[in-house]
């Protein structure tokens, strides 16, 4: 019997890998995730006081990068980070995104002003740094696109609309603005017929794929402990979303993936 091919390999752009979800586990999850094909994560740091553990973790495991910034539900728990205390995480080599930051009033609406003040603080370290900022939205889509264009029109930087879920306006004015789309498991729940409209409608090469795990598990998988694994399904939604086999999709997404996380680029 001749042994079975190899997955095609793809990127998690977008994980949480200190989460104790993972806890005694990690280095399982991270031998099934390249058993999938899934041979570089980022996993994402949320809170400063979190970045030693989020650090470590890339460190130790080869294919694994980090990113670090405030989530804007925890935007109020501490003072607004500073621009300098971001540029001094990125001096680490495997850095390779500055967030997640954003907009989120679905339960934090009280603390708008300060996740905008936030949001602004990581914008100016991703112009600074040139490494991508990694948008997190919801609930919030005009004060989101009102935000990133005033900022972009004072300065460009790159940017992903990190597991996006927002409406049309929002997509189109990021696309506008030269940004990325991520697609996580929600663009494969069976209710997801418009998300998957808004993805489709956007070029090719303005998407990634990630899992956003322990979160948003895809199908088969739902209601379950999501992880770096589970990205090849939700890139086989996707590539029937375009229209394409899963080796070109795969292939078209970790393109992507390197063209804007260039720290974590593919040698070619």
């Amino acid at each position: 019997m001749p042994p079975e091919p190899m997955p095609p390999e793809i990127v998690d752009s977008h994980c949480h890998l200190d989460f104790p979800d993972f806890e005694d586990e990690l280095p399982d999850v991270i031998a099934r995730a390249r058993a999938a094909g899934v041979t570089r994560m980022v996993t994402i740091c949320t809170r400063p006081r979190s970045v030693p553990a989020v650090r470590a973790i890339a460190e130790a495991h080869d294919g694994v990068y980090w990113a670090a910034g405030i989530h804007p539900m925890s935007a109020h728990e501490q003072p607004v980070v500073a621009v300098e205390d971001i540029l001094a995480w990125a001096e680490h080599p495997k850095m390779v995104g500055i967030g997640e930051t954003g907009l989120d009033y679905h339960y934090t609406a009280e603390t708008r002003e300060v996740q905008q003040r936030s949001l602004r603080v990581h914008i100016e370290a991703a112009r600074r740094t040139g490494l991508p900022l990694i948008i997190h939205a919801r609930d919030a889509d005009e004060d989101m696109a009102r935000i990133l264009s005033e900022e972009h029109a004072a300065g460009a930087y790159p940017c992903v609309m990190h597991c996006f879920s927002s409406g049309r306006a929002l997509a189109e004015t990021a696309l506008s603005l030269g940004f990325y789309l991520s697609m996580s498991g929600i663009a494969a729940f069976p209710k997801s017929a418009e998300l998957r409209e808004i993805l489709a409608a956007a070029p090719l090469d303005r998407i990634l794929v990630e899992t956003d795990s322990p979160y948003l598990a895809p199908p088969p998988h739902r209601g379950k402990r999501n992880e770096p694994a589970y990205t090849a399904q939700t890139a086989r939604v996707g590539a029937e979303t375009f229209g394409l086999s899963l080796e070109d999709f795969a292939a078209a997404t970790s393109a992507n993936f390197d063209r804007l996380f260039t720290r974590a680029a593919r040698p070619a």
